[in-house]
Formats: structure tokens, C-alpha cells, sequence
């Protein structure tokens, strides 16, 4: 017969059972700090719209609510076991693909092929929650990339075929394959007490969004030289390298509570964030553009769709996690 839990302790032990923590204190500690930001910019928030009641604000406050519930959504992401995490990062490639695909065009005769497509991201979180890399890391470069052209061959339109193959695949790679890398951070080995796989992820995803912000605020104030003016107008060669910089300086001084990176390391680390994470907001960019819509979507408010703040993540996220692992595992 089934006990039914009495206490507090008893109710707590049972739901360590099905959820048990697994951060560590350096992720706790990385979290606070998160909070601790967000914190003192609502602050200076308050202090704004009291001393400028006039000036329109609503912007600026509803980026600061997203930005609590994103940071409530990474830290369930690797506050628990291996499982769980999984299943967090893989609703939110479902979140993104989908939002990807009510942007990219498609053939009525495709519909069919997108349950495959669909199908593939649970199966790709699933190699991340046991824990095999051999097929995590071709799962949807090999059989998937030839899973989809063998079905849409038997659908039997030839018209826009490549057009829509190309698509697809690179839907999967962006919004599943590249961003399933922060989750299968979770299942390195643990280094050190600070060089954990909560770590890690917590490291990836604050340096990644530094790195925007960085950006935007050199771009703003000192930018003069467009870089790629076609895709994005707003970007500047001054905000590239500011931001390239701040990031790379605060990747060194604090990847030794985070990571099992050198100082070397952690300064080429900085470099490489920094630049992917410029790339692959532009790239993003591109293809909104060549779309004809200046958003992807609006489920964040404030800031756009999922795409919008997850575009430097596709770059970054994998090129970081082989990075360490090259290094260190």
C-alpha cells in the first residue's frame, strides 16, 4: 500500500526523488549574479520613469520582465537531473523551430515530412539525457539530413525541392542541433567543483548575452563603421570589436570559478564567443531579411521572437562546448 507523505521533510525527499537538484555552487553563485543585475537595472528602471515620468518606458520594462522569465526557464534547465534538463533545452528548440518555420516558406506537399522533422528533436534531447555522444553529434547531420529528402522523394514534387530540403535542414540544425550543445554540456564529466556541466551552461549563456549587450552599447555610442551594412545596418566595426573585447575580459576573469580553462584558453574562449555570437546574429538577420520581417515572431516581449534571442546561441553553443571539450575532456 502506498504511503502518503505526512511532513514537509517526507514532501520534499519525494520530490527530490523524481526531481533531484544537481546545480552546484558555482551555478548558484552565477545565478545570483544574474538576479543581482537584473535587480539593479529595475532599480535604475524606477529611478527612471520617477525622474522622467514624461518619457514612454513601457519598452525597456517589458524587456526586463522577459528577461526574468528567461533566466527562471535556464535555471530549471540545469537545476535538476540530466532528464529534466533535457526536456527544458528541447521544449525550447520545439519553441524555436516552430517559430522558424511560420517564417520560411512552404510547398502544401511538404506538410507531411514536417511530423518527421518535428519527430527528430525529442530523439535528439533523448541522446542528450543518456548521454551518448556517438549519436547526439550525427543524429541530425547524417540520418536525419537524409531521412527527410528520402521522404519528401516518395511525396514525389520535384518543384522546389532543393528549396525546401535546404530549408528544413537548416531549420533543425540552427534550432535543434547547434542549441542541443548547452544541454549536452550537462553531461560532461564534472572537472572540479567549480567545473561542472551547470556551470558551464550557466558560463556559455551569460558570456553569449553579454556579448550582445556589448556590442549594442559600443555600436551606440562610439559606432561609425558599418560592417555589413546590407544585412545589418546597425552594426558597427567599433561595437564589434568593443564587444569582442568586454566579452573576451570578462571570460578571463571569470572562467576560473566557472571552467577548467587557462588563462590562454579562457582569452581565445572570449574571442571565440565574441565573434560567433556577432556572426550568428547577423546570419539571423540575413535570413529575416530575406524573409521580409524585421522579428521573428512575438512570444518574448520586448524582445521579438525566440529566434530573436537565441540567434547568437546557434553559433556560440556548439563551437564552446568542442571547444572545451577539445581542451579538457
Amino acid at each position: 500500500m502506498m504511503s502518503i507523505p505526512t511532513s514537509k521533510d517526507q514532501l520534499v525527499a519525494g520530490a527530490n526523488k523524481l526531481l533531484p537538484l544537481q546545480t552546484s555552487e558555482a551555478a548558484m553563485i552565477g545565478a545570483g549574479i544574474a538576479i543581482a543585475i537584473l535587480l539593479i537595472a529595475q532599480l535604475i528602471t524606477w529611478v527612471l520613469v520617477k525622474r522622467n515620468p514624461d518619457r514612454n518606458y513601457t519598452e525597456l520594462k517589458l524587456r526586463l520582465k522577459t528577461w526574468w522569465l528567461i533566466i527562471a526557464v535556464f535555471t530549471a534547465a540545469i537545476a535538476f537531473n540530466r532528464a529534466t534538463s533535457a526536456f527544458v533545452f528541447c521544449f525550447i528548440s520545439f519553441l524555436a523551430f516552430k517559430e522558424y518555420l511560420t517564417l520560411a516558406p512552404w510547398r502544401r506537399t511538404d506538410y507531411p515530412v514536417l511530423f518527421f522533422a518535428y519527430l527528430a528533436i525529442p530523439i535528439q534531447y533523448y541522446w542528450v539525457s543518456i548521454g551518448w555522444y556517438g549519436m547526439f553529434i550525427i543524429w541530425i547531420p547524417v540520418y536525419v539530413f537524409l531521412l527527410l529528402p528520402m521522404c519528401m522523394m516518395w511525396i514525389g514534387e520535384t518543384k522546389g525541392f532543393l528549396n525546401a530540403a535546404g530549408t528544413l535542414h537548416w531549420g533543425l540544425m540552427t534550432t535543434v542541433f547547434s542549441l542541443s550543445h548547452m544541454a549536452f554540456l550537462l553531461a560532461l564529466p564534472d572537472k572540479s567543483e567549480v567545473a561542472s556541466g551547470d556551470s558551464l551552461v550557466f558560463f556559455l549563456i551569460f558570456l553569449t548575452q553579454l556579448n550582445d549587450v556589448a556590442q549594442y552599447v559600443w555600436g551606440k555610442n562610439f559606432g561609425r563603421t558599418k560592417v555589413v551594412p546590407k544585412v545589418s545596418p546597425n552594426k558597427t566595426l567599433e561595437g564589434l570589436l568593443g564587444g569582442v573585447f568586454t566579452t573576451t575580459l570578462v571570460c578571463w576573469a571569470l572562467a576560473p570559478f566557472f571552467t577548467p580553462l587557462t588563462v590562454g584558453e579562457s582569452i581565445g574562449c572570449g574571442i571565440l564567443i565574441g565573434m560567433t555570437g556577432f556572426v550568428g546574429d547577423v546570419v539571423m538577420s540575413a535570413v529575416k531579411r530575406d524573409i521580409g520581417v524585421k522579428d521573428s515572431g512575438n512570444l518574448l516581449p520586448g524582445h521579438g521572437g525566440i529566434l530573436d534571442r537565441l540567434d547568437s546561441l546557434t553559433f556560440t553553443a556548439p563551437l564552446f562546448f568542442h571547444f572545451i571539450r577539445y581542451f579538457h575532456y
